[in-house]
């Protein structure tokens, strides 16, 4: 009686395993041929942009990434090592081209190769981070390059994957770190992949700055632009193949004949990054003299900016949130003595937006700069970049410039005029500053027509030349951008620069990674360190006693299940 029952259960089994066996086969052949994943997290951070997927999708060979974010870190490194780790996952996922190792170049024992590895990353352009790594008896320095190299092919590029900020908690920029990982990561690969680089210009002809004053933005360029300097001269050809113009602090008036040229580079699709001061002012003339002015500086383009959207104002802003110069306060005997106090009219201009050009920008380094207003003009659309603090002042040229400000402390209530902008983004289709008016222009190139309304195209108006001048060493070698040689700080300068003309030149869509959004959701450390045991004790216990319960129930109700069985065979 018992042997036929003993057989069913035992064919129940086999079927069951039989079963079973099939579908996860077929799982797995249909999971071979459709690929589906499901991102549950709230802001979908493992999803990636459309634009970041399909330039995956078109690599014909390997990107490999080195990444030195290895070792035993604090907790911040290793939620970005783990979160890096987990996008370049998101990446392969995509692309079987996207190839990546974790390296630690701190080798325990041996500091002459850790100091090699040191060397090398520092050469290819990794910057290192010392980290506080606090112990319950001890703190010690530890050296960290939070930053990976990407191969393709015979190109070599170095990223840096912490994006640091003035004044912002370590839980944050790991935060905003985290948030550029896509954006970092699909950019590289896009500048690596380029057939063909855009051409990114540098007017010249009007006292510019000259290429030694830009030499860090310019390297920097080269690696994925085509870079020169165009002189306009009247010539309608002059442009021609140039994607990006990039006027930097004109000092002479312009002509109408170049004006012309400029307005039919923009109506042609042409994009700009306008640098100018409306106002002129130099901290040269204070080396040799007490006061200088700050004047007016008459650049003939007004009419031009003007009807493209914006005005820049005759005026400089004066703001409390400053950077500091170095100022003899007095004398030791016959040594000066020397501190630094910030000079209000440097301002830290922050970003004014989320748009992608300065979200999680870090405080931009400017000087001697002049407000911007913005101006209706059908078909534009206008998007304040960059703005000062609150705690701001506007002064009406011309301005009397002395250190003496310095020797007493500020009058706040003269500092509460508000954030004043100082850099636009105007996108859409411009109207041309000489419709209805006769051609400054005699001579046509044969394929050239003239036009009044532009293609879709951008322009971005800053008002100071100086956020793309980098300064220079006591050798006379200049220094990278946004690098304050008094501080011994880097501000967000490079970026701004580089993430504008990306803009300005990206018809891949990949900036629109940079508006991903990730919550921070941290512990609140005070309750941990309070109830410490507690949560251990929990963390510890609770797994074990849940699996004790869960085998005493799986245990009990089979031996129910096989004795009811038994009785109802007998």
């Amino acid at each position: 009686m018992k042997k036929p029952e003993k057989i069913n259960i035992r064919n129940e089994n086999l079927k069951s395993l039989f079963i079973g066996l099939i579908i996860i086969i077929a799982i797995n052949l249909l999971g071979s041929n459709y690929f589906i994943r499901f991102d549950l997290t709230s802001e979908k951070r493992f999803t990636l942009t459309p634009a970041t997927r399909n330039l995956l999708q078109e690599l014909d060979d390997f990107v490999h990434f080195k990444v030195y974010l290895e070792g035993d870190f604090p907790a911040g490194f290793k939620r970005l090592r783990n979160q890096t780790r987990e996008m370049l996952d998101e990446f392969r996922a995509q692309s079987s081209f996207i190839t990546y190792e974790f390296i630690n170049p701190t080798i325990t024992g041996d500091m002459e190769r850790t100091e090699e590895n040191y060397t090398m990353l520092v050469n290819s352009g990794l910057q290192p981070t010392q980290v506080q790594v606090q112990t319950e008896d001890a703190s010690s320095q530890q050296v960290v390059f939070p930053g990976a190299i990407a191969s393709y092919k015979d190109k070599e590029y170095s990223l840096s994957l912490l994006q640091d900020q003035m004044g912002m908690s370590s839980e944050n920029v790991i935060n905003i770190s985290t948030m550029a990982l896509e954006y970092n990561l699909a950019s590289t690969i896009h500048k690596l992949t380029l057939d063909s680089k855009p051409v990114v210009a540098f007017l010249e002809g009007n006292q510019e700055l000259e290429s030694i004053d830009m030499a860090d933005i310019i390297t920097r360029l080269q690696e994925f632009y085509d870079v020169g300097r165009v002189s306009l001269n009247g010539d309608l050809a002059s442009l021609k193949g140039v994607n990006t113009l990039v006027v930097a602090q004109p000092l002479l008036e312009f002509k109408e004949q170049d004006k012309f040229v400029l307005d039919q580079f923009v109506m042609h699709g042409g994009s700009v990054l306008w640098l100018v001061d409306p106002v002129f002012a130099s901290m040269d003339s204070l080396q040799v003299a007490p006061e200088t002015l700050g004047l007016a500086w008459p650049l003939n383009l007004d009419d031009m900016l003007f009807r493209y959207g914006v005005r820049l104002n005759t005026n400089l802003i004066m703001d409390m949130q400053a950077t500091p110069i170095p100022i003899t306060t007095g004398y030791m005997g016959d040594r000066p003595q020397i501190n630094m106090l910030p000079w209000f009219y440097f301002p830290l201009v922050m970003p004014a937006s989320d748009h992608p050009i300065v979200k999680n920008l870090n405080a931009v380094r400017t000087e001697f700069i002049s407000s911007i207003d913005t101006i209706e003009a059908e078909g534009v659309q206008k998007t304040i970049l960059l703005q000062t603090s609150p705690y701001s002042r506007l002064v009406q040229s011309p301005v009397r410039i002395s250190f003496d400000i310095l020797e007493k402390p500020a009058d706040e209530n003269l500092y509460r005029q508000g954030p004043q902008p100082m850099a636009v983004l105007l996108e859409g289709t411009f109207q041309s500053v000489f419709t209805n008016r006769r051609s400054p222009v005699d001579s046509f190139p044969t394929d050239f027509q003239r036009k009044d309304d532009s293609n879709p195209t951008a322009m971005i108006v800053v008002a100071d030349g100086d956020i793309i001048r980098n300064q220079f060493d006591n050798r006379g070698q200049p220094l990278p951008l946004g690098y304050d040689r008094f501080l011994d700080e880097t501000f967000g300068n490079a970026d701004f620069v580089l993430n504008a003309i990306n803009y300005l030149n990206d018809d891949s869509g990949i900036m629109e990674a940079r508006t991903r959004e990730v919550r921070l959701r941290l512990l609140d450390k005070n309750r941990i360190n309070d109830h410490k045991f507690v949560i251990k004790l929990v963390n510890v216990s609770l797994p074990v006693i849940f699996l004790f319960l869960f085998g005493f129930l799986r245990f009990f109700l089979r031996k129910r299940k096989y004795t009811r069985a038994r009785n109802a065979s007998q």
